[in-house]
Order: C-alpha cells, then structure tokens, then sequence
C-alpha cells in the first residue's frame, strides 16, 4: 500500500526558522536511510514556507490567485514522504521511529492513496 506521509507546518517552520538544523538534519537523513534500506521509501521532499507559494481559487470557470503566506500554519505542509507500506499499521510504527522533524512540536499525518481496487 503507498501512503503520503506529510510533515505538518509550523509556525517555525512558516518563519523558516529551524535553530539546530545541522543535527536535525543528519538524524533525518539517518532515518531516511533506514527507510531506503528497509525499501519503504518511493520518493521525499522539503517545501519551501507558504509566503513563497500561491493558490489557485476556482469557482465555475474563474481563478483567482492567491498569494502566500496562507495563515493557519497547522493546517500547511512543509514537507512529504511517499513511502510503499504493507498496511497503516507498519506505516505508523515507520512514522513513531521518525525524529522530531520541527524545533517544538509537530505532527505527521499519514493519507493512503486509493489504490485501483478501490474502485471495482
């Protein structure tokens, strides 16, 4: 099963301040290669903070664009793995191995991909 694992924005992580990001960044990189070796890991990447991003707002067959920073940081992305799981269970148990990926608190939300079974 493939699952996104997506990496919660933070207020810190919107300021793009990350005080100690030389450790943090050589304990992610030594989880991802654990998730390499195990075969879990398809794809990963960091995004930049929202005030470099844009929306697109449809509605009937007009767009708007919508220049960042998007406010609610909680609720924005910083970052993503897609990873090939057996199921969620082994997902979370990868997940709750992870680093803390934000200076403070953070959380990691996991979304499965429909898969083409799903739909027959």
């Amino acid at each position: 099963m493939r699952v996104m694992v997506l990496v919660k924005a933070t207020e810190d992580s919107e300021r793009d301040h990350f005080p100690g990001r030389d450790a943090m960044m050589a304990e992610m990189g030594r989880y991802n290669d654990a998730l390499r070796e195990a075969g879990i890991w398809i794809a990963a990447d960091g995004l930049k903070p929202s005030a470099h991003g844009k929306r697109i707002a449809f509605d009937g067959t007009d767009r708007t664009v919508i220049d960042g920073p998007f406010p609610h940081a909680d609720e924005l992305v910083a970052g993503y793995w897609l990873w090939e799981v057996r199921d969620m269970d082994e997902a979370v148990a990868w997940a709750k191995r992870c680093p803390n990926p934000m200076p403070g608190p953070s959380q990691i939300e996991i979304r499965p991909f429909y898969e083409m079974t799903d739909f027959t």
